[in-house]
């Protein structure tokens, strides 16, 4: 039977056609499974999803509860409570408000680094200028340099001696264009050098303009791209806790900052922490499952080329 499958499956790729799919020990592409490589991966997952998991558990446990067992023992013990939930929602220490204020603060820090880094890739790929090379190194040189060696020199433009909008949204706006910008070039460019170049010379035979061009063309081509780094964007702008604290005030600031107060000095909070925490998860993970199936093609198309 196997030798049978085998040969029926090179038989259909050398035809030009493709493999059958649903064979007995075969993927859909016809290729072998490795049940090595699925155990493994199954193993991978469980041991990932496992501190999220007591996560979730200890959060709806009580103080004295989470300090006499573990989670894993939470089903026999007991200890349930919703008022973690409701002391991170209506106590003093409510982190709504930090949600909505981390809501505020990612979607447009992702949005504009991912439209000026959209441009200049399209620039860098499809236009011809002088020191085009050059300008793209330094680009690239800068991921290297740690973004804590700007924060003085940010503190003192954004602040009252510069521009005066340090406290403000628009400061964090800037801080994570500006710092997200180097690696949205990189794979963003990389990417649209893999697309069919004749696409581009029919688009300007028939007289279309750069603008044309890009809009109707490059981006619905890129969006795998664009979705990649758009998740790897929100994440890092939503986890972000120094420029959350160094850049807002207590009135606007993100869940980030709220998290970390919520924990005293004592380890007092700390049964509000699981809770808050466990909050703070569920958006980036509805946008990671959202956007997950453009991740990896959009990480890899520009990877290999030939």
């Amino acid at each position: 039977m196997s030798v049978k499958t085998d040969t029926t499956v090179a038989e259909a790729e050398a035809a030009g056609g493709k493999a059958p799919r649903g064979g007995h020990g075969l993927m859909a592409d016809g290729r072998r499974r490795s049940w090595f490589s699925i155990v493994v991966m199954v193993l991978l997952c469980i041991l990932w999803t496992l501190p999220t998991l007591g996560l979730l558990v200890t959060s709806f446990r009580s103080r004295s509860a989470q300090a006499a067992t573990g989670w894993w023992t939470a089903f026999g013990n007991g200890g349930w409570t919703l008022d973690n939930y409701r002391g991170v929602f209506e106590g003093p220490s409510s982190i709504g408000d930090s949600l909505v204020n981390s809501i505020i603060v990612a979607i447009p820090a992702t949005i504009i680094p991912i439209m000026f880094a959209a441009f200049a890739a399209y620039a860098f790929s499809f236009m011809d200028f002088r020191g085009k090379d050059v300008l793209f190194i330094l680009i690239v040189a800068v991921m290297v340099v740690p973004i804590q060696v700007a924060f003085q020199p940010m503190l003192n433009l954004l602040g009252p001696n510069g521009l005066g909008i340090s406290g403000q949204y628009i400061a964090v706006w800037l801080l994570h264009t500006g710092f997200g910008m180097p690696l949205a070039i990189y794979i963003l460019r990389n990417y649209m050098a893999t697309l069919p170049k004749t696409v581009i010379e029919s688009a300007k035979i028939d007289g279309a303009t750069h603008y044309q061009t890009f809009w109707r063309l490059i981006v619905p081509m890129s969006v795998p791209a664009l979705a990649a780094f758009a998740i790897l964007q929100f994440l890092w702008v939503w986890n972000d806790l120094l420029i959350a604290k160094l850049f807002l005030t207590s009135e606007n600031t993100t869940i980030m900052v709220s998290l970390q107060g919520l924990l005293g000095t004592q380890g007092q909070g700390s049964e509000l922490l699981t809770a808050g925490a466990f909050v703070s998860m569920v958006i980036p993970m509805f946008v990671f499952f959202a956007l997950q199936r453009y991740f990896v093609r959009g990480l890899t198309a520009g990877a290999v080329k030939g």
